[in-house]
């Protein structure tokens, strides 16, 4: 191979001082052991305290204007979303009870502002008439008195028609269709005057809280209120099936936060058994298993203790941290100890072998930690939260892990030496590997297919897509999901509406006209369902259409009843009713109602609106943000729009901003710490080879496997970056070595190799066991780009160098015969080829 570039300048020294530090480890144990378990217990203090943030809006930067209209509307508003309580099992006059027994008592929980038991249905029915323009009103007046008035003629036996004229029409249709749509028609609900559906059997009782749900322990605090008043009442006198149930945007928080929680510690711990196997089925040894994870156990204390000063707590993604570098951090173990026993095999004595292997092998851990760490700092940069942490908390995480093994490693195998523990032969033994012969053999053919295979993957890149389906990343299967859908489905409209904050009256009308406009103008394109604000439930001009009521009125006392059949007088009694109705003011409106657009302080100001797309759509909720958003106000600037799907919408402009320069900055800034580390452009981009060629066959690979990318788990991508990069550094610091034989070191490295992908493997195949889709998405994504890895590093690259080598060393041999060739002189064939006299 060719000569070592790394054992001169910078890295020389930074190599000999890494033996050095290792060597003083190794002789003085005790102090080094003193000041990591010191540490230790520091970090455990301050991470006793952590807790598990699984909020979106947490996420995105305070300097969002969905964050910051978010918080404003808490402030004013309280809560979005309810706690619904729901009543199953009882016939719908038990449902009634139920719903009247607990409506008062829930209002009386200190921590929930009113409660919405009955739809407000009937007060709109019964003053549905005003809320028809006056011309409308007008012309639905103008249509009974025609009618009436045809139906009079008829009726008189002296009446003949010259004409042969059609009934005039009572059909109002057109106008169904012109308020069918509308806040106040939408709000009133399907019909009935609980949210009850008797086929279902089923009754919801509504309450909305004080707080928010954001805040997971008022979530449950206020949940258990709930649960404790539930659990106090006799429910068998309302049938003997009859059960209750809780859902909404609170117990969901509650719920899902629970699900992650779970996650975490049974992943963390299946993955912490899964790399004890592994470790022991690798070094066939108690000892050395417990060797590699004294450093690792003691990094994540180190790593913990800073996270619970930093943040106080771990996030949707950082909470599985601690298996992801655990797997990491023993990747470095394999690869140091892995090289001590390989050194103490070949008869070097204790000492000289830590010194050695943190000599070369550790700096190549180093130079992979460094990068590695580089790449998470530069998803550091993200802006959101989710991705920033994970990128600070894992490159910290990275460094303290070689930290630890430079620190804590060799003072154990002082303390072991001088305790009399050898490496018995079967964890010194290395066989050479039939891989390795197999490589030297057949590497051209090889290459050659590997080349195929890939040109075969790139051309189905274009086929990746990414999933912009919010729904497919919770866990839709949760009870309380479940159940929300079909509250939602029996209430009638989404549950959760954007919040329109305004600032007048003016400002208040001229968003719903805006919003109003842009229904009409999209179509079916619009993502808005349908508007609300107090103005759209209190119609002007209610005197000038009452005095129109009084004329309705008296044209329908004259309305024949015996000619009606029993659906005709039903309605007509009902119209009769809505004719009788008196102008009402907001102040009249039903309280459930009216609360819903006051503030804490009973101010008013807000309209809602209610989205027509399903908010697991991400694409539709950017549409919905779109729309919305370009609402202006009177006199320019931009309103204040708060809500969930406003904070999503960002999450996705975001991710998708903000992924092409992390991808390529990640790699662009790899492969410039690997050419400043190694020394040398060539190696650098040698060593980024398998990792550029691993991502390109797993995104040939995705559409292939049915495999997208979504907002969680395109994070992989860079964490690949940075973490399969030190198998090629450790392979060619090996390989370029003058003194190096291929078999002899694809067996011992390689072997180290594919078990620190393993490890890695392991601690990312943690979240295959998470039920959280999102995370399960992260695990398979990652374990799938580890697999292709593994590939290219034990048999596509090896292949590679050898056919380049081969090629190298041909060049070279041609060169040599060319250089011998001029240097020989030529052969002697005549008088002309003898000097010339003189000349000698």
């Amino acid at each position: 191979m060719a000569s070592d570039p790394t054992t001169t300048g910078w890295r020389g020294r930074l190599e000999q001082r890494l033996g050095r530090l290792a060597d003083y480890n190794y002789r003085h144990p005790a102090r080094a052991l003193a000041i990591a378990v010191a540490l230790s217990l520091l970090g455990v203090f301050f991470a006793r305290g952590l807790s598990l943030d699984a909020n979106l809006v947490s996420l995105l930067p305070r300097s969002f204007q969905s964050v910051q209209d978010l918080q404003e509307l808490e402030e004013r508003f309280g809560g979005l979303g309810w706690v619904a309580v729901v009543g199953e099992g009882a016939d719908p006059e038990a449902l009634r009870r139920f719903a009247d027994d607990l409506a008062p008592q829930l209002a009386a929980l200190p921590d929930i502002r009113f409660v919405e038991a009955k739809r407000p249905g009937p007060f709109f029915q019964d003053h549905a008439l005003y809320f028809l323009s006056l011309e409308d009103l007008t012309q639905v007046e103008q249509r009974i008195e025609s009618r009436l008035t045809w139906e009079k003629q008829r009726a008189n036996p002296l009446f003949v028609p010259l004409v042969d004229e059609p009934a005039p029409s009572l059909d109002f249709s057109d106008l169904e269709a012109k308020y069918g749509a509308g806040s106040v028609r939408r709000l009133s609900g399907p019909g009935g005057e609980y949210y009850l559906d008797p086929v279902a059997r089923r009754v919801v009782v509504l309450a909305k809280p004080e707080g928010i749900s954001a805040d997971l322990d008022f979530s449950r605090h206020v949940v258990t209120q709930v649960e404790d008043l539930l659990a106090s009442q006799d429910l068998s006198k309302y049938g003997p099936d009859f059960r209750t149930a809780i859902t909404g945007t609170f117990q969901k928080k509650l719920d899902q936060q629970q699900q992650i929680g779970r996650d975490i510690m049974v992943s963390s711990a299946v993955a912490g058994v899964l790399l004890l196997l592994y470790l022991f089925l690798h070094f066939r040894s108690a000892l050395a298993v417990a060797v590699v994870l004294a450093p690792v156990l003691m990094g994540l204390a180190w790593t913990y203790g800073l996270v619970g000063v930093a943040y106080g707590r771990v996030n949707l993604l950082t909470g599985f941290l601690g298996a992801i570098l655990g797997g990491l951090g023993i990747e470095h173990g394999i690869h140091l100890l892995g090289r001590y026993l390989y050194l103490r095999g070949q008869k070097w004595q204790a000492e000289e072998a830590t010194r050695e292997a943190f000599t070369h092998t550790g700096s190549a851990a180093l130079t992979s930690a460094l990068v590695a760490a580089l790449t998470f700092f530069l998803l550091g940069t993200s802006n959101f939260r989710a991705f920033r942490e994970f990128g600070v908390i894992a490159g910290v995480g990275m460094l303290l892990m070689v930290l630890a093994y430079v620190l804590v490693l060799p003072a154990v195998l002082g303390l072991a030496a001088r305790l009399g523990w050898k490496p018995g032969p079967s964890a010194t033994s290395h066989q050479r590997s039939p891989l390795g012969r197999v490589l030297v053999r057949l590497h051209r053919p090889l290459t050659v297919v590997s080349a195929v295979v890939l040109a075969l993957l790139v051309a189905n890149v274009g086929r990746v897509r990414f999933d912009f389906n919010f729904g497919s990343l919770a866990d839709q299967h949760l009870p309380s999901f479940v159940l929300d859908r079909q509250v939602t489905q029996l209430i009638g409209y989404s549950q959760s509406p954007l919040v329109v904050i305004t600032r007048s009256p003016a400002e208040e009308h001229a968003v719903v006209e805006q919003l109003r406009a842009s229904q009409e103008r999209l179509g079916e394109r619009s993502t808005v369902d349908f508007v609300a604000s107090l103005e759209t439930l209190a119609p002007p001009e209610q005197s000038r259409k009452q005095e129109v009521l009084r004329r309705l009125q008296t044209l329908l006392e004259d309305v024949p009843e015996g000619q009606l059949d029993e659906e005709q007088r039903q309605q007509l009694a009902e119209l009769r009713k809505a004719a009788r109705a008196s102008p009402f003011t907001l102040e009249e409106l039903p309280a459930s109602v009216r609360r819903q657009f006051e503030d804490m302080n009973g101010q008013s100001h807000f309209v809602l609106v209610y989205p027509r797309v399903s908010l697991d759509d991400g694409q539709a909720i950017r549409a919905l943000a779109r729309e919305v958003r370009g609402v202006k106000p009177p006199g320019g600037g931009r309103i204040s729009v708060a809500g969930e799907p406003m904070v999503l919408a960002d999450i996705l402009d975001m991710v998708t901003r903000e992924t092409p320069f992390i991808l390529g900055g990640s790699l662009v800034a790899v492969l410039l710490a690997m050419w400043v580390t190694l020394g040398s452009l060539r190696l650098a981009l040698l060593c980024l080879t398998p990792t550029v060629v691993s991502l390109l066959a797993l995104a040939g690979l995705m559409p292939l496997l049915k495999v997208e990318f979504n907002y969680l788990n395109i994070l992989v991508i860079p964490v690949l970056i940075g973490t399969t990069v030190d198998a090629g550094v450790h392979l060619l610091t090996q390989l370029v070595s003058p003194e190096s034989d291929f078999v002899s070191v694809y067996s011992e490295t390689g072997w180290a190799i594919a078990g620190g992908l393993l490890t890695s493997a392991m601690g990312f195949g943690a979240l295959f066991l998470a039920n959280h889709p999102g995370l399960n998405s992260i695990g398979a994504l990652a374990n799938l780009g580890f697999g292709v890895n593994l590939l290219v590093m034990l048999v596509a690259f090896p292949a590679l160098l050898l056919t380049l080598s081969e090629r190298r060393r041909r060049k070279l041999l041609r060169r040599q015969v060319q250089a011998q060739d001029a240097a020989s002189p030529p052969p002697h064939s005549g008088p002309s080829q003898q000097p010339l006299p003189g000349k000698g």
